[in-house]
């Protein structure tokens, strides 16, 4: 039997080639992943810098593509992780008579497997083929993309682009965390979320064949708080308005004595809750004389320009409110800006019930 002829110099040196080729591809893949990691640092650690402009050979992106990556600080962030585990908990409860065990929500979950199981469990639907293990990345997808509709009835909500197969297959954690908080919400987890968890994700786009990058804040708990506070939100203020208006003038007056007995220290008066407290500065003022210390200056600022500086103020004073152990208040700094007099009474009422005797 003829045998093959041993390979010629010429063919071992095409191979040669091959390899090479693929060694610099390899190269530059890891170079693009290490670039978009330290762009991901520069934008997190100095957010106020102008958009970067990178040079289009560190990346293999077409024009108008875009590429996501959460900063690397934000996965190390204790709230990110606190809701991590807590929806990791809820899972592995749900799921424990399968003897499955969650414990990197990524990666346990992008494939749509257990995320199915999950579903089926919450919901009582019987979800069949959406279950199974499969290892075709084709199959995965298809499945997610079934699974995913089903989810948005079961959720009642039109598609959105929080959560998609292909954010999802890709391990992109807020899209992730973003469907399960849903989910919770729909089904009342039992354990508690923590509020305001934000992941910074650095998005990069080719531009005219630049590559610029920014980052773009997501809060993935903010729509299951949302609702939740406005119906807890109604309080004996609310009552208040709603059924004893007359009594209302009663209350103003009582707070703002209480507010003029600390403020006058500062030869300050207020006269019109409904407005001078809109711009925080008399908040902070006041919390200060109240808990007894100064408040540097640069801490905020003293005339206000603008909306965006009064919120600063006002967030800041609500801050200063919790250091004080009176915990988060239901107001929000935007509703006192725009002269809510309800969110403003809210907070001076809190403050009068602590020091009231003082």
């Amino acid at each position: 039997m003829a045998t093959s002829p041993a390979p010629t110099g010429g063919t071992l040196k095409r191979d040669k080639g091959w390899m090479g080729t693929l060694t610099r591809r390899s190269r530059k893949a890891e170079k693009e992943v290490n670039d978009l990691e330290e762009q991901g640092k520069k934008s997190i650690e100095d957010p106020t810098s102008p958009t970067a402009v990178v040079s289009p050979d560190s990346f293999l992106l077409d024009e108008g593509q875009e590429r996501y990556m959460v900063a690397p600080n934000s996965l190390e962030d204790h709230k990110v992780k606190e809701l991590c585990q807590v929806l990791s908990d809820w899972i592995n409860d749900v799921l424990q008579e399968m003897r499955i065990v969650v414990r990197d929500i990524a990666e346990d979950l992008y494939d749509g497997h257990i995320l199915a199981l999950f579903v089926e469990q919450l919901s009582g639907q019987n979800l069949g083929h959406l279950t199974e293990v499969t290892q075709s990345v084709n199959v995965q997808k298809q499945n997610l993309d079934q699974l995913i509709t089903i989810t948005n009835e079961i959720l009642e909500t039109k598609d959105t682009d929080k959560w998609t197969v292909g954010l999802i297959h890709k391990k992109h954690l807020p899209a992730i965390l973003y469907l399960l908080v849903a989910l919770a919400k729909k089904f009342e987890c039992p354990l508690k979320l923590p509020s305001d968890v934000i992941l910074n994700v650095v998005v990069v786009q080719k531009i005219q064949g630049i590559l610029r990058s920014k980052t773009v804040p997501e809060n993935v708990t903010e729509d299951f708080f949302k609702e939740k506070d406005s119906r807890q939100e109604r309080d004996a203020f609310d009552t208040l308005f709603d059924h004893a208006p007359e009594k209302l003038s009663v209350v103003k007056k009582s707070l703002q004595g209480f507010v003029n007995k600390h403020l006058g220290k500062l030869s300050l008066e207020v006269s019109n809750l409904d407005k001078q407290f809109h711009d925080g500065v008399y908040f902070i003022l006041l919390i200060g004389l109240l808990e007894g210390y100064f408040v540097p200056l640069h801490l905020f600022y003293l005339t206000p320009k603008g909306f965006d500086q009064k919120v600063h103020n006002v967030e800041f004073a609500l801050e200063l409110l919790q250091d004080a152990g009176l915990g988060k208040p239901k107001a929000k700094p935007q509703d006192i800006v725009s002269h809510d007099l309800k969110a403003t009474l809210r907070v001076l009422y809190a403050l009068f019930t602590k020091y009231k005797n003082v």
